[in-house]
């Protein structure tokens, strides 16, 4: 079984980085997610050629499959994992 799981870029001054947050909670219930603030972790939004906030990135097994740029609503995202998650998640 693969191991999957979300990275939100977000900073702090972002408003619809907020937006995004009680979606992502309740995301958070069906798969891991990882917040990584893109103004302390320059690098790592580099490798994921992070250009604007908020963005999500699906890694299955450690690697990037599909990301979602700005905000979206939940049913947006549940749709999303539906259609790139293999079915045995």
């Amino acid at each position: 079984m693969s191991e999957s799981q979300l990275l939100e870029f977000w900073a702090p001054w972002c408003k619809p980085c907020e937006a995004l947050e009680p979606v992502l909670e309740t995301l958070s219930k069906r798969i891991r997610v990882e917040r990584v603030n893109a103004d302390e972790e320059p690098d790592l939004a580099a490798r994921y050629e992070v250009l604007s906030l908020p963005t999500v990135v699906l890694l299955v097994d450690g690697e990037p499959v599909s990301t979602v740029f700005g905000v979206r609503s939940l049913a947006y995202f549940e749709a999303w994992l539906d259609k790139m998650l293999p079915a045995a998640e």
